[in-house]
Parts: structure tokens; sequence; C-alpha cells
């Protein structure tokens, strides 16, 4: 760490409590929103709570994928906003230090989140994605052991229905049963009881026993008289519905990794309408990726305010440009992925005219004495703040004479 100069670790510095800061807030921001609506799922579909964990751990990938390019930038923003702020980046100019020297560190630091961004939109997400996908079919299906509801009929493979009053000790005690049995030859079998507990065989995993204690069973046969039976102690072996198995990963083009994308994308064997959606998902994530290394020149054009100016409009500005271009990129994706517009036309052309854009605000805000890039804005904002003001204690001035 010595052999690293005293400017670059104090900006690393100024630069990592943001980044983590923002990161972690904006992730946690994702995390919460949809950790609402996965208690409400798993609730409805009465499977356990640990599952609403597994499967945001497997969203965390896709939360990070957006959090990552937003923290770099706003880190890199509030650090050299602070360095203008205080005129600590005029001594620095001073002596020397241009903007490039500068950005050094903030380049580095972007590098490695490129690479683990690409890491995470081509390998990790995907795969991430299908284990999502999984889950929620398994617990749709009552592979992840989803009690019976409470209050509710339970219909299993149309020949049993199940209600319980009551289940306690994770449903392992019940009571207030009530179940209907029918069989193929038209037997049909009511039953009611007190209490009840599931058991599972050992030698049959598809069949489980449900254990009743006083209560009464009403037998009722075609061509017969119905019999009334009553017990202390009854068993009843319920077969196990079957349970589909879930398909295979690669249904949706989210779900392929990298080099698959490459691969269906031009092969011939593949639809045109499969190879559209896998070349729009590869440049989608491509120019995500490729648009981080472009994030410091922003930051830094955004960053500094003018003179005697302590505005925060580059960081509203920065967090717009940021999120309307991640959403033109999914309109690209989508528009790809129909086959309205060449993949690589719709995605990377609006890439280059926002480069473009960054490039001409980086080189006003380092080359050109003066130069401003949000300099009209602030201005305008200022003006306009102003004629708010104006007409509010004109307004405030009427009222109190009227």
């Amino acid at each position: 760490m010595k052999a690293i100069p005293a400017i670059d670790r104090y900006i690393f510095r100024l630069v990592l409590g943001p980044m983590l800061a923002v990161f972690v807030v904006a992730a946690s921001l994702l995390v919460l929103d949809k950790m609402l609506k996965l208690f409400e799922f798993v609730g409805n579909e009465g499977g356990p709570i640990s599952v609403v964990f597994r499967m945001l751990a497997n969203l965390m990938p896709e939360y990070a994928s957006l959090a990552i390019p937003l923290g770099l930038m706003l880190g890199i923003l509030m650090a050299f906003r602070k360095l203008a702020t205080t005129s600590e980046l005029d001594v620095m100019r001073a002596v020397g230090l241009s903007y490039t020297r500068l950005l050094r560190v903030p380049y580095a630091i972007t590098i490695v989140l490129a690479a683990l961004n690409l890491l995470i939109v081509g390998y990790l997400q995907p795969l991430s994605r299908y284990w999502y996908e999984q889950l929620d079919f398994e617990l749709r299906s009552g592979a992840l052991g989803a009690s019976i509801k409470v209050g509710e009929f339970t219909t299993l493979q149309d020949r049993v229905a199940l209600r319980i009053e009551q289940s306690k000790d994770n449903g392992r005690q019940l009571s207030g049963i009530f179940a209907r049995f029918s069989s193929p030859q038209g037997q049909v079998l009511t039953i009611s009881a007190r209490e009840g507990q599931f058991l599972a065989l050992k030698g049959s995993p598809d069949t489980i026993i449900l254990r009743l204690t006083d209560g009464q069973i009403i037998q009722d046969e075609p061509g017969a008289s119905p019999r009334v039976l009553s017990f202390s102690r009854h068993d009843l072996p319920i077969d196990l519905p079957a349970i589909q198995r879930f398909r295979e990963r690669g249904g949706k083009e989210r779900e392929y990794i990298l080099p698959e994308l490459l691969r269906i994308g031009w092969s011939d064997a593949a639809t045109r309408q499969l190879r559209n959606e896998t070349r729009a998902s590869l440049n989608f994530r491509l120019v995500e990726v490729v648009m981080m290394l472009l994030l410091p020149l922003l930051a830094v054009a955004l960053a500094v305010p003018p003179k005697r100016s302590t505005s925060p409009l580059g960081v509203f500005v920065s967090i717009v440009l940021v999120v309307a271009y991640h959403k033109v990129n999914e309109y690209g994706q989508a528009a790809g992925a129909q086959g309205r517009f060449p993949p690589e036309l719709i995605l990377w052309g609006p890439f280059v005219l926002f480069a473009a854009l960054i490039l001409w605000m980086y080189w006003r805000v380092a080359y050109v004495p003066g130069g401003q890039p949000i300099g009209a804005l602030e201005k305008f904002f200022g003006t306009l703040g102003k004629k708010i003001t104006s007409l509010w204690k004109r307004r405030q001035r009427k009222a109190r004479t009227a």
C-alpha cells in the first residue's frame, strides 16, 4: 500500500465509502420490495418461510448487476464533488494534476467492477434465474413440502378432499379433521376425527399415513345402505400426487450463459425468432458492461459544479441519465428480440450517442477553461427557483393583506 501514491489512496477512500453505501442501499431497496411479494406468495402457496430467502438469494445477481453501475458512478461523483466544493480539486489542478491523472484509481476500480459485472450478467445471473424459476415451480407443485392450508379444502389426485381446523407443531399435530375419500369403484368414505397426524412410510416415499384419533367413518357404497363406524384410532394411507419434473435450463433467453448466446445467435439450426432473442440478450448484456467504462467520465463531468455554487443538480442529472439509458437499452432489447430492428443497431446506436455526449461533457470540464457542461442547467434551475420563490412570497403578501 505504501507504493501507491498518497493522492491515489486518498481518492480511493473518498470513492469507496459512497460507492459501498449506494450499492447497499440500492440492493436493499430492491430486495425489500421483492421480499414482501415473496412472503405473500409463499404464504398463499403454503410453503416454508426458508424458501423466501432462497429465492431472494437467487435474485441477488440480478439486483447486483443494477446496483454496481449506479454505486460506481455515484461513488466517483460524490468523491470529486467533495474535492470540488472544498477547493481541494483547485489545489490539485494548480500543482499539475490533470483530471486524467486523478481518474487513475477510479478507472482501476471501474475495470474490476466491469469484469465482475460481466461475470454476473454472463454466467451467474442466467444460472440464478433458472434456479429461481425452479424454486417457483417446486413451490407451486408442492415439491417443497407445502403444507395443507388450515381452514380450506385441499384436494389430492382428485380422489381425496381434506380439511383441517387447526395445525400445530409445524403440521405434525392436527385437530378438527374432515376427509372425504372416493374409490374408482364408487365407494365413498366420509371421515371426521378429533385429532390426527401425518406419518411417513420408510419404504414408500410416495405414500403417507394419516393417523386419526376419536372419530367416525360413514361408508357409502353403490346399492348398499350407508354404514357408520366409530373408532379410537384409524390409519388411512394417502397416495401423494406425482410431482412433475422441472424443465431443463435454457427455456428462456435470459437463462443462457454468454457462450450459449454466441452459439445460438448465429446458428442455422435455430429459428429466426430464437436467434433474434439471443442476439438481443447478448448485445444488451455487453453494452451494459461496456457503458461502465464511461461512467467515471460522466461522474467527473457532473460532479464539478460552477464556481460559487454548491447545487446538487449533477447528482440528480447523473441518476436520470443512467436510469434513462438503462430503460432505452431494455426497449432496444425488446425491439431487437421481436425482429423490428437489428439487435446490434438498436442497442449499440444509443450507446454511441450516449458515449459521444459523455466524452463532450468530460472534454468541456477537463480541457475548456471555465467549461461547465451543466452550467446552463444550473442557471435555468436557479432562475426557475427564484421565480417560484418570488411568486410564493407575493401570494403570501396578498393573503396577509386580504
